[in-house]
């Protein structure tokens, strides 16, 4: 994890203040800043990061957000600038719905065609504009000499039906005031921004179900999928793992995992 720069602009404008005040640690000085900050305008740019920290009237939260003498945040195109000045690549986000065109509310906007058609670093990098109140990054990298792909998870070719999807067990069907049509719609309580969510039809459903840890993609397909043809069971199952609903085994695959690519539908 590293600090992302633009939703903690608020965070360094009251360590400027700080700076300024010459503010120190010492416990009174601690409770005068504490009792300052819950002053603060409500549109104040800090007020995101208040909201999300729980601990932040604690004086040694207080006291390592603002008066941090080493705090470095990053950009998305900064983080991929270290990592390879480094001698490291980019695996993939933990949470990576945030970063993508085809998740959410992006998808919906007049851009999506034009997001959706850049190199990947710079998808990332636009929608950590778009969304602008990121303020942090949890990723994985590599080792760039490491032997295999640094994302192992490709929609092309046609390795998908032996890769095996594996549910995440902090995500959740909400089958309570669904959109017309579906019959739930798929969270992950990882994620911070609510318009990330996926509304399933009764076929999805199915096929969500016959998950189990041990299934290929290609067993659940026979199994659950029904009259669907096998282009939408994959743009289904790419779908879940764009959402961080599913991860994938791939210790059953030959070759490293793919799905073949379909022009990207959305909702």
């Amino acid at each position: 994890m590293v600090y992302a720069a633009y939703g903690r602009t608020g965070i360094y404008m009251m360590q400027e203040y700080c700076r300024l005040l010459e503010v120190s640690p010492a416990s009174e000085e601690l409770h005068d800043l504490a009792t300052t900050v819950g002053a603060l305008p409500v549109d104040h740019p800090i007020a995101c990061v208040l909201r999300q920290a729980k601990d932040f009237t604690h004086p040694d939260a207080l006291a390592d957000a603002l008066l941090h003498p080493q705090d470095r945040a990053y950009t998305v195109p900064e983080l991929y600038a270290w990592l390879e000045r480094c001698g490291m690549s980019f695996g993939r986000w933990f949470e990576q719905a945030a970063y993508l065109p085809h998740c959410g509310i992006v998808a919906r906007t007049p851009h999506f065609a034009r997001l959706a058609s850049l190199p990947a670093q710079l998808q990332h990098a636009a929608v950590e504009l778009f969304r602008g109140t990121m303020t942090r990054h949890n990723f994985i990298a590599y080792r760039d000499d490491r032997t295999g792909d640094s994302q192992p998870v490709a929609f092309d070719g046609d390795g998908w039906r032996d890769c095996v999807p594996l549910r995440l067990p902090w995500t959740l069907a909400i089958r309570e005031r669904v959109p017309p049509g579906y019959v739930a719609v798929l969270i992950n309580r990882a994620h911070p921004y609510p318009d990330l969510a996926l509304p399933i039809d009764a076929v999805e459903e199915r096929l969500l179900g016959a998950i189990d840890g041990k299934r290929t993609i290609g067993e659940i397909s026979r199994i659950a999928g029904g009259e669907s043809d096998e282009t939408h069971v994959l743009w289904f199952f790419e779908h879940l793992w764009q959402y961080d609903q599913i991860v994938f085994d791939l210790t059953r695959t030959v070759e490293p995992a793919s799905v073949p690519s379909e022009p990207s539908k959305h909702r």
